[in-house]
């Protein structure tokens, strides 16, 4: 609450938040759509790596040419970053090496940074929003995405002082999934390859939404910024509609709930394809336990929904509007200097898992390929076993073979030692006692 207004008395005073822009795709397109009905908020510049196509989507989203003239439209992020009239960086490339070097230059120029760019949220968040704060500046996950939205709903819960049992995301899940590739995905989603391209959708991204690794990494973000913790076996997408969530996702209901605190996603389709009744495809939630029995009787009198002891419930948003809400994320870091779900330590991480059986000598092709997809997993489970993070399985050649179903690890791929943005995973390793 009060973020608009404080966002008018900056506008009042001729200072609007000033903000630089680094990707404009989909998310990045999603936030440019919102300025212009957002006084007090500017796009100082857009760094992409095709200016011309920042423009372009500048003006798809209903941009004057007024005002994508006045923007300065470049190519080179650092200097983007450097320049004295941003307050605010959105690193919304969606590349996790990349994400982490952008991150880290915003923090030593003295820059908030909202980190659209999960997968380098949770390769080394930890670490970046560590030196944040060291630094004096905010690092946060991006409000409008999942894992900001939850662990809103996690903050409420616990101010309120209820327990939280579960919290997670819906999505559409199946087994076999886990073995698509950008070859197979638009047969998963009803399309062909033809309507696809039309609709400009990148297979490999879509893939990584339907192969579990979003999923996962999603859910890594959420237990490192909000205290649950993952399962010992990953998530387990139990199909279940928001009628469900308090009765089935709380401790001792066999093959949903493993232990109370849990992040969990759940499925908006059975094992055989069938649509789960009031599924939560595109939501988020929180399941919550009264603490006591006069909170248990006040559930009664107010009409909570609760499960069948009367004593635990669930809160849902039904959707999520993705980049159209960045401006929360944006203005909460400018005025109150407070991030919209920041990690706090290293409790979930994504490993990358063979789809089939790899064979020494093939490069892994990253997050939504045709190699791996990321599994969730305790962290300290991921260090003891070595995993290779999802986050940096792209372009990195299998020195062993590894059989279907199995984790890739550190030992298993040659990887160089010097790149900057193993160093920093390594870093935060080091520097956050995993659990």
């Amino acid at each position: 609450m009060n973020l608009y207004r404080l966002l008018q008395a900056r506008a009042a005073n001729g200072r609007p938040v000033r903000v630089g822009l680094i990707g404009a795709g989909k998310f990045g397109s999603m936030f440019l759509s919102q300025v212009p009905t957002t006084p007090g908020l500017e796009v100082a510049s857009i760094a992409d790596l095709s200016p011309d196509r920042a423009r372009a989507a500048c003006r798809n989203v209903g941009w004057s040419e007024e005002r994508i003239a006045a923007t300065r439209i470049v190519d080179d992020a650092a200097g983007m970053i450097a320049a004295p009239d941003v307050e605010v960086v959105v690193e919304a490339t969606g590349h996790a090496p990349a994400g982490l070097a952008h991150a880290r230059r915003s923090i030593r120029e003295g820059k908030h940074i909202v980190m659209v760019n999960v997968e380098a949220d949770v390769l080394a968040g930890p670490l970046l929003a560590q030196e944040a704060a060291a630094a004096g500046v905010v690092y946060s996950l991006a409000y409008g995405d999942q894992p900001a939205l939850i662990c809103e709903l996690v903050d409420w819960a616990r101010s309120c002082g209820f327990p939280v049992l579960a919290a997670g995301k819906g999505t559409k899940y199946r087994p076999e999934y886990h073995a698509s590739t950008p070859d197979t995905v638009w047969g998963f989603y009803g399309l062909t390859p033809e309507q696809a391209a039309v609709g400009g959708m990148n297979p490999q991204m879509f893939n990584s939404f339907l192969d579990g690794t979003k999923s996962g990494i999603e859910m890594a973000a959420v237990a490192n910024a909000s205290g649950l913790t993952p399962a010992p076996d990953g998530l387990g997408f139990p199909p279940i509609g928001t009628h469900e969530l308090a009765e089935a996702l709380r401790p001792g209901n066999a093959g949903t709930l493993h232990h109370a605190g849990q992040v969990e996603v759940v499925s908006s389709v059975q094992r055989d394809g069938s649509p789960v009744r009031n599924d939560l495809r595109w939501g988020v939630y929180v399941v919550f336990e009264a603490p006591n029995d006069y909170a248990q009787r006040c559930f009664q009198e107010y009409g909570v929904a609760t499960d069948s002891s009367g004593r635990v419930s669930a809160l849902y948003r039904p959707f999520h509007l993705i980049g159209l809400e960045l401006n929360v994320s944006i203005l909460s870091a400018a005025l109150r200097k407070e991030p919209t779900g920041a990690p706090t330590g290293f409790r979930g991480d994504v490993v990358s898992t063979a789809k089939r059986d790899l064979r020494a000598g093939e490069m892994l092709d990253g997050e939504g390929g045709a190699c791996v997809w990321g599994k969730l997993m305790p962290a300290a489970d991921s260090l003891r076993r070595g995993g290779l993070p999802i986050g940096l399985a792209n372009r990195v050649p299998l020195v062993r073979d590894v059989k279907q179903g199995q984790p890739v690890t550190w030992d298993d791929v040659r990887i160089d030692a010097a790149d900057e943005a193993y160093r920093c995973r390594r870093a935060m390793e080091a520097a956050f006692p995993a659990g």
